[in-house]
């Protein structure tokens, strides 16, 4: 707490502003915003990489949080304040760091392939920003930030094999994605069915549960997408700069359209269960990697121009 709080006395508008503004790095809209465009533009091996490395962090993040239950650090010492612009975000238990597991992930990844020092640099300087970020909002400890940095970097270096040989030995990547979601499923298990003591909060207990049937949905989605494209649809990523902007943009509003237009519908075939919410994150995950791929030649033969 003593650094948190020497970071408190340092703060100011500016500070405030520029680190509100980096920790949103970490945020599940940039990451979703960058995988996509990473499988449809760059390279599918890698955003496979990205999204793996990302969930995986995601579960082993959930886990310890609702293992160790350690309160936010204003939670912890009355005494301590935050920046209120981060309040907000700054759900679920305090350990490990949510946001710096993510960017871990986002940015980890495509310093980790790259071969652009300049690129690689800037990516790890952004990490290691978003990471002081969450310090110095208020709503993580060195602690927290720390263990998140280690075990994203783990991961990212990790997978990494798995998925660089990717196209000669599919067999890799296949084992990796299905042993995530198996994971995924007994993480579901655990958090429905563990004996929890009776103190534990009623709020931050119901957040992990969302998050491992969101999981579930996706790495299901996963497995079976990345089964289903290298078969049958075995799309371009590569495609002029025009085109790879307008199906980027299209195909991300078509996919922010299903997170939020199926919700209202599924909560009530449901009945608000978590299930609804592991169905929402498996069609976004289909759509993304199997449905909006089948209209890229159309985009590359220009039709879009046509009279």
């Amino acid at each position: 707490m003593q650094f948190l709080y020497w970071l408190e006395s340092i703060r100011n508008p500016f500070l405030d502003a520029f680190f509100a503004t980096i920790t949103h790095l970490g945020s599940e809209t940039l990451f979703i915003v960058l995988a996509i465009v990473m499988f449809w533009c760059v390279n599918k091996r890698s955003g496979y990489y990205l999204m793996t490395v990302g969930f995986f962090g995601t579960l082993v993040n959930q886990f310890l949080k609702l293992a160790f239950r350690i309160p936010r650090p204003w939670v912890r010492d009355p005494n301590f304040t935050i920046v209120e612009a981060a309040r907000a975000d700054a759900t679920g238990y305090s350990f490990p760091s949510g946001h710096t597991q993510s960017v871990t992930a986002v940015l980890g990844c495509p310093a980790r392939t790259t071969r652009n020092g300049i690129a690689r640099v800037t990516c790890i300087v952004l990490i290691l920003l978003t990471a002081l970020s969450r310090m110095y909002l208020g709503v993580h400890t060195p602690a927290d930030v720390g263990v998140s940095l280690a075990l994203g970097t783990l991961m990212v270096f990790g997978f990494y094999p798995l998925f660089e040989k990717g196209d000669e030995k599919p067999a890799l990547m296949y084992g990796a994605m299905g042993s995530l979601f198996a994971l995924f499923v007994a993480f579901v298990l655990y958090a429905e069915f563990a004996a929890w003591p009776a103190d534990i909060d009623a709020y931050n207990m119901e957040h992990g549960i969302e998050n491992a049937y969101l999981l579930m949905g996706c790495s299901a989605a996963m497995l079976l997408s990345c089964w289903i494209e290298r078969r049958y649809i075995r799309f371009e990523t590569r495609a002029k700069p025009l085109t790879q902007v307008l199906k980027v943009v299209l195909g991300l509003v078509l996919v922010l359209g299903i997170k939020e237009g199926t919700k209202p519908v599924l909560n009530a075939i449901f009945n608000g269960h978590h299930i609804a919410r592991a169905i929402r994150y498996f069609l976004m995950v289909m759509f993304a990697a199997c449905v909006w791929p089948m209209t890229f030649p159309w985009f590359q033969k220009g039709c879009l121009f046509k009279k």
